[in-house]
């Protein structure tokens, strides 16, 4: 089976508590798992200010899901992320060799090194 790497970021509505935003975010890992996908990284950034208002909304639960699929799954992933209504936006994206390179490096912290050295230094 042909697999390729992809990364998907969806904002979920501010509404949510955590248990809820932590079910709705495990609903969607196990959906890829299910189908056969390889879940390399789920990073949960927060409650973060969008730029712009989305149904009268200026903060959403921003998360971040890296993995590898056969191209057939992301139709029906997809499609599961518009059914969801606590979903307000997402995005999925096929990674290139150098996207790929530029995730696993950003995940061991290699763009954090700088600020991490500065604190030191104080």
């Amino acid at each position: 089976m042909f697999q390729r790497s992809y990364e998907t970021v969806f904002i979920l509505t501010p509404v949510l508590s955590d248990v809820q935003m932590k079910d709705t975010v495990d609903k969607f890992v196990n959906l890829l798992k299910e189908e056969g996908a390889d879940v390399i990284n789920v990073e949960n950034w927060g409650l973060k200010k969008m730029a712009y208002a989305i149904d009268k909304k200026t903060t959403g639960f921003y998360v971040l899901v890296e993995f590898k699929a056969d191209p057939t799954i992301i139709k029906k992933f997809e499609l599961e992320f518009r059914r969801d209504e606590k979903v307000m936006r997402f995005l999925t994206t096929v990674l290139d060799k150098h996207a790929i390179a530029y995730a696993d490096r950003r995940r061991k912290g290699e763009f954090n090194k700088k600020a991490e050295a500065k604190e030191e230094q104080a």
